[in-house]
């Protein structure tokens, strides 16, 4: 494979592989990764979802590994960051792409303790467990790259008829908060901490979802009036990884075709 942008670095994307048929964010990270020259660990719990994109990575001429954990807990996390240890010797980029609106659907008045906390455990308690483990290795490789992948359900209030955004949305906030926070602690140790505001992509699961109809109208609320894709995403946090980037900590990068900087007019 030619030398690209993360030539000798060592990455861990958790929630990599989609699932569902077609290309996710978490997988168009990994290809992308793989395809710049890192050498790449694919988190999943599910193990033929993740083979299949291992497969298609190594055909392709990348280098990765599976490792199955659950991350949102802590001996899991820590025993993924020391596979990673031992298979490659150093870590320079975290992608934390776990995440999702797990057990989030109910109103406020009828939402469970026991949801709640779900909610927050995957999309938030998940990154902090990863970042606990992975900066002390980090700091031995003399600085790296944590990229953490929100929503604009996080920064903007959603209104839904059919369900509720509640727990989501402030899960998907508090990353952007734990971002910021994280950035200032290991600015000075070289570690970067930046964040992904996910719009509406058209990934697997909400094709699978969704009809055509509703796609549609999607797309209509875009200021671009085009769908995103995994592969925006993927470069977004191609560029986070790299050292183009070396200079940029603590931001909240927008890949939503314009929906959280640009309100359209009533015609």
């Amino acid at each position: 494979m030619k030398q690209g942008r993360l030539a000798g670095k060592v990455a861990i994307v958790t929630g990599a592989a989609p699932q569902g048929p077609g290309i996710g964010n978490g997988s168009a990270v990994a290809i992308l990764f793989a395809r710049e020259g890192a050498q790449v660990v694919l988190v999943n719990r599910s193990e033929q979802h993740a083979r299949a994109l291992q497969r298609t990575i190594e055909d392709e001429g990348g280098d990765c590994i599976v490792c199955l954990a659950d991350v949102t807990r802590a001996s899991e996390a820590e025993r993924l960051v020391e596979t990673t240890i031992q298979r490659y010797g150093k870590l320079n980029i975290l992608h934390n792409n776990v995440g999702g609106a797990v057990g989030s659907g109910s109103r406020m008045v009828e939402l469970t303790e026991d949801a709640w906390d779900r909610c927050m455990a995957v999309n938030l308690k998940s990154m902090m467990l990863c970042c606990k483990y992975s900066i002390p290795r980090m700091l031995e490789a003399g600085g790296g790259s944590i990229i953490n992948v929100s929503s604009g359900t996080g920064v903007m209030g959603f209104r839904d008829p059919k369900t509720s955004l509640v727990a989501y949305s402030t899960a998907k906030a508090g990353v952007t908060g734990f971002t910021r926070a994280l950035a200032a602690d290991h600015a000075a140790d070289g570690i970067r901490v930046n964040c992904i505001i996910i719009g509406m992509v058209e990934s697997p699961l909400v094709v699978a979802v969704q009809g055509e109809e509703v796609l549609e109208k999607r797309r209509r609320a875009i200021p671009l009036q085009t769908a995103g894709t995994g592969w925006d995403v993927g470069w977004a946090a191609v560029y986070l990884a790299s050292d183009e980037s070396r200079w940029v900590t603590g931001i909240e990068l927008p890949i939503d075709g314009g929906q959280l900087r640009i309100l359209e007019r009533p015609r």
